[in-house]
Formats: structure tokens, C-alpha cells, sequence
């Protein structure tokens, strides 16, 4: 029997696998927060700097107050902030300087847990991140450096074990996380893959991170805390299962009649769950169902939120007949660029990369037959190029010799080498102002500046939300739009909401 914390993941990944990022708001997070805190959670994902860009530009709303509001709400429990080395919103890389910047103002405001997600494991850059967040939080700031899982002949129990080597040498960071973004760690792989990777960190705690697109990660987490992984990740009510994270209510059943102890409060637990499934139910958002396995996900990997996107671009395209055949080259353009794992930002690049390949070869709908005589690689992202340069780190496996060829005997490669290093924390001040604040600095940095304008000129963020209300401010909409009426009546059981036309 062994002891098992979890760390919930709704409010940050399991929007971002099931609600696109977009679904909830700082009111929402306003709502549910009190409970949050008091459920036992070791940690909450709260943050990204995907997600405080999404508040941004969909929300209006700004990020940085919704941390400080987080914090306020939620005291007694660790809020974490996923990052990938030095990228902040954009996927240009960032100056050191404005990383530690970005990473001091987090501090500053709530985050102090942050996980370090190399998407190359760079040790090197994973070893640097982590020091500048140690400078940035103290000792109490905890460092969770990312182990990211996926299939490939490059990514074996060594490899995995080598990683977690050094990550164990590294006194910054504190503890590791298995994170598998696809869903795809087997239970059988589990058995040999934990055990070898605990052996390497020495005794530092190992997590668990296992979407559950395939219906694999619920009985994976299981055998995990067996095994010996003291913190498994899951998400709540609508925001678990599907391409999100097991759902917490049922895998701490499993736990505990597994012999394994998880001191939550299920009270609270449910009251969060069902918090979520009636978000879910009042803005008519998916709620995440219990994964079916599909092999083709072994080879693609291409997780939730990626997958939701790659459709709708389909959609967009008129080709949503060929979502086959786009996996199919998704895999085979992944292979050819030496195995890179699918988080961001290499899905992004896989698939705008395969899908230029497929219409250079094709074409699109009512776009002809694509160009005379074309052929794969023959239109190639500036990520890509970027990518096959080692802006991004050094891929695992080499890049096959005739795409390395096709890529950088492009003329945009030449240019894209040449490009200037990232500006400083001075350059940015003097390109956007000395009075400009840091939060609004940073925000500027890595978004279109007319983005910000909008989320200023918004004012304060709503904060009070009751899903309850929905369906009834709903239909008061839906009315104003009718003929005028001098009496409403709306009935259903245990509410009554009369309103009449005052005399003139």
C-alpha cells in the first residue's frame, strides 16, 4: 500500500485537449476555485503560456490578473506553469533575459510549481530553465523537469533512463514527470519503462502525465502507483477522460481498491466534477467520455487539442475526405524529420508540413491540382527550416539526408539563418517604452500588439459565473428579439420567474 497525490489538470490541459483552450474564462475559474483548494490536491496545471495567450486574444482578458486572482483563491495548494525552455506565447525563441523576466513575474504572481518541457530533451536548456526559476521563486519553488513519452526507434528505455540521469545530477530540479501527450503509454511498456527511469533519478519522485485518447492511461496510472509513482495527473468531471487526463473520481476508486491510500476529499471532489459538467452542459462544451483505442494513434501520436485543430483546418480547406491520408503522411513527414515528439511545437509543424505535401502534390479543392510537376517538401514552412537549423535543439534521430538537402537548399534558409539573436529586456523597453510595465511588456513581446490594445481597452474581467443561470439568460435573449409582451412567466419545478410591463 503506498500513498498516491494527484494533481488536478481541468482548468489548464483539459480545457486545452477538450475546449480547444478557449472554454473557460476567469469567471469560471473565479467560481469553482474555493473548491479547488480545498480537495487535496497536490498541485492544480494551471497555466501555460499558450493558455495566457488564448485569455488575451479570445477573452480579452488579462492573464496576469487571473493568476493574482488564482492565488487569492486558492492559498493552500501548489499552482503550476508549464513552459518549454525559452518560448514564451510566440514560437520564436526568447533572450535569456526575458525568460528569467517572464519566469520572475510569474513568481511574483502566484506560480510556484513549473514544470520544464524541452520538446527535444535538451539537457543542457532544461538544466539553464531551471536554474533561472530557482533564481527567480527560492528553494520553495518547485522544479518538475519533463520525461515526454512517444514511440519511436530513437526513444527507448536507455534513452529515457539517460534523461533521467542527468535530470537526477541536476540539483534545480526537484522531481521528474513521465508526460505522454498522445495517450499511448501501454501498461505493458509501463512495466518496463517506470522501473528503468525511477532506477536513473536516485530516489527523486516520479509523476505521471497519460492522456486518455486511447482508454490505455486509467489502467496505466494504476499499474503506475503500484510500481511505485507517487503523483498521478487526472482532470474533472467533463474536463477527464477523452483527450484529456483519466477522470479523478474513478481512478481514485481504482486506486483505493487496489490497496493504495489518496487522502482527497471525495465530497469536494464531486462538487468540483460536477462543477464542470454543468460549464459544460450551460456553454454546450464537449465533456470528455472514456477513450476507445485506435492503433492508428501508435504511429500519428497527434494529441486532443492538435487533432480538434487539424479537422477544422480540413473543414476549412474542403478536404475533410482526406483526414486519412493526412495521417498517413503526418506519420511518415514525423519519421523523415528524425522522430520529433508531439508537443508544441512540433505537432504544429508536422502537420503544416504534411499538409503542404499533400496539397504541392494535389492540390486543394478548387485549387487545381496543385503546382505542375510538385512534389513533397516542395513548400516548406519556416518552422521546419527552422527546425532542420537546430533552432529548436537538436533532433533525436537525424534528419533524413534528402529532406535535409530539399530544406536547406532553400534561399529562405539562407535568410532564416542569418535571422538577428532575440532582442534583450533593454531592446524591448526601448521598442515599446520605458512607462510600459513588465506584464504588459511580456504580453506585447509575444503577441500582435493590436491584440493587447483590445484585452486594455476591455477593462477588468468578469468574475462572477453561475452555470445554473445560463439557460435562462438564454431564452430572456431569445425573447428581447420577439414582439413585446405585457407579461413573462417562466416556470419549472422549484423555480418560478415572473416579469410584467410596468403602466406607462
Amino acid at each position: 500500500m503506498s500513498d498516491i497525490e494527484l494533481v488536478d489538470v481541468s482548468l489548464r490541459d483539459g480545457n486545452q485537449s477538450l475546449w480547444g483552450a478557449t472554454g473557460l474564462r476567469t469567471a469560471h475559474v473565479a467560481r469553482i476555485a474555493p473548491a479547488l483548494n480545498r480537495v487535496g490536491f497536490r498541485a492544480l496545471d494551471f497555466s501555460s503560456s499558450t493558455a495566457m495567450g488564448v485569455s488575451v486574444r479570445t477573452h480579452r482578458e488579462n492573464p496576469w490578473e487571473l493568476l493574482r486572482l488564482a492565488r487569492a483563491a486558492m492559498p493552500d495548494v501548489r499552482l503550476q506553469f508549464i513552459g518549454t525552455g525559452f518560448r514564451f506565447i510566440s514560437w520564436e525563441r526568447a533572450h535569456p533575459e526575458v525568460m528569467e523576466l517572464v519566469y520572475r513575474t510569474l513568481v511574483n504572481n502566484g506560480m510556484d510549481r513549473f514544470v520544464v518541457l524541452d520538446p527535444t530533451h535538451d539537457m543542457d536548456a532544461v538544466r539553464e530553465t531551471a536554474r533561472i526559476i530557482k533564481r527567480a521563486g527560492g528553494a520553495g519553488t518547485e522544479v518538475i523537469a519533463a520525461l515526454t513519452y512517444t514511440i519511436s526507434p530513437a526513444h527507448d528505455d536507455a534513452f529515457y533512463a539517460g534523461i533521467a540521469g542527468q535530470m537526477a545530477a541536476c540539483g534545480d530540479i526537484d522531481r521528474a514527470y513521465l508526460k505522454d501527450p498522445a495517450g499511448i503509454l501501454t501498461p505493458g511498456r509501463a512495466g518496463s519503462l517506470i522501473p528503468a527511469v525511477r532506477a536513473a533519478l536516485a530516489g527523486k519522485p516520479l509523476e505521471l502525465h497519460s492522456h486518455a485518447s486511447l482508454g490505455l492511461s486509467p489502467l496505466t496510472s494504476v499499474l503506475a502507483a503500484d510500481l511505485g509513482v507517487s503523483v498521478l495527473q487526472v482532470g474533472c468531471g467533463a474536463l477527464g477522460n477523452g483527450t484529456s487526463l483519466p477522470d479523478a473520481e474513478r481512478l481514485v476508486a481504482n486506486l483505493r481498491a487496489s490497496g493504495h491510500r489518496v487522502d482527497t476529499d471525495d465530497r469536494l471532489l464531486s462538487v468540483v466534477a460536477r462543477y464542470f459538467d454543468a460549464v459544460a452542459a450551460a456553454e454546450g462544451l464537449p465533456a470528455g467520455k472514456p477513450g476507445e483505442f485506435d492503433a492508428a494513434f501508435l504511429n500519428h501520436q497527434v494529441a486532443g487539442g492538435v487533432m480538434t485543430t487539424t479537422r477544422r483546418q480540413l473543414r476549412e480547406l474542403g478536404m475533410e475526405e482526406r483526414f486519412g491520408e493526412l495521417m498517413e503522411e503526418i506519420t511518415r513527414v514525423r519519421a523523415e524529420l528524425g522522430y520529433p515528439i508531439m508537443v508544441t511545437p512540433f505537432p504544429q509543424m508536422v502537420i503544416g508540413q504534411a499538409l503542404a505535401n499533400l496539397l504541392s502534390v494535389s492540390g486543394a479543392p478548387g485549387m487545381g491540382a496543385g503546382s505542375p510537376g510538385g512534389a513533397r517538401y516542395d513548400s516548406v514552412p519556416d518552422q521546419v527550416i527552422r527546425y532542420v537549423l537546430g533552432t529548436f535543439g537538436k533532433p533525436t534521430a537525424p534528419v533524413d539526408d534528402w529532406v535535409l538537402d530539399r530544406v536547406l537548399s532553400r534561399p529562405r534558409a539562407v535568410e532564416l539563418r542569418a535571422e538577428p539573436p532575440p532582442p534583450s529586456v533593454a531592446e524591448l523597453r526601448k521598442r515599446f517604452g520605458s512607462r510600459v510595465g513588465d506584464e504588459e511588456l511580456l504580453l506585447r513581446f509575444g503577441m500582435p500588439g493590436a491584440e493587447v490594445d483590445a484585452m486594455l481597452a476591455a477593462g477588468p474581467a468578469v468574475t462572477h459565473y453561475n452555470p445554473d443561470v445560463r439557460p435562462v439568460l438564454g431564452l430572456l435573449r431569445e425573447l428581447a428579439g420577439r414582439r413585446p409582451a405585457a407579461r413573462l412567466s417562466v416556470e419549472k419545478p422549484g423555480f418560478r420567474l415572473t416579469l410584467s410591463r410596468s403602466a406607462p
